[in-house]
């Protein structure tokens, strides 16, 4: 498992709550070497006299070296969780008066670490038939991409879900610059995703 330990006197923002871990913040990193060059993968993190501080997806080639996922010790980062994350910020939003809303006036379902998901962004376009447009702009949920996908289809009832990629986040994450369907069908021309 890889584990960051954090600086002593960098843990103030971490039991603070504070989702991000900056690259200043973080003493080293302990773990396999695959683990450690890996984008996405999940950490532990711990403080300086090794308590327990959070988990978190690790991403290094970004200033901001993790995301924290939870401060729970005993919440698993797994399929469950993100399926359980992302059904809760779908149900938040009532569908039905979002697909009944102006075509193309996007509505946002997901905002990142508000809804437990850091740096991933959906929004949904009415346009006939429906468009989800994601943005995963962190190593973290790119690495949790297929679930992510596959929950959203299932929670909203619809089928196409498109790719939106900020060459320039995603180039900080270390992240390839990709966008297109993921799901479905390419969205129309006319909807602007900037």
């Amino acid at each position: 498992m890889l584990i960051i330990t954090i600086k002593q006197g960098k843990e103030k923002t971490l039991l603070a709550k504070q989702p991000w871990i900056y690259l200043s913040a973080v003493a080293r990193v302990d773990g396999r070497f695959e683990e450690r060059i890996k984008p996405g993968t999940t950490a532990m993190v711990r403080s300086s006299s090794g308590q327990f501080l959070a988990r978190a997806a690790w991403s290094p080639l970004s200033q901001i070296r993790a995301r924290v996922w939870t401060f729970d010790e005993k919440e698993a980062v797994d399929h469950a969780m993100i399926k359980r994350r992302v059904q809760a910020a779908v149900q938040k939003t009532d569908i039905n008066k979002l697909k009944a809303a102006s075509p193309d006036q996007p509505q946002r379902l997901i905002n990142a670490e508000e809804d437990g998901l850091p740096g991933l962004l959906v929004d949904y376009y009415p346009t006939k038939p429906g468009y989800l447009v994601c943005q995963f702009q962190a190593a973290g949920v790119d690495a949790w991409k297929v679930t992510i996908v596959k929950t959203l289809i299932a929670a909203t009832e619809c089928q196409n879900v498109y790719e939106h990629a900020d060459a320039l986040v995603r180039k900080g994450e270390g992240l390839p610059a990709n966008s297109g369907a993921l799901a479905g069908d390419e969205p129309p021309d006319h909807l602007s995703f900037d």
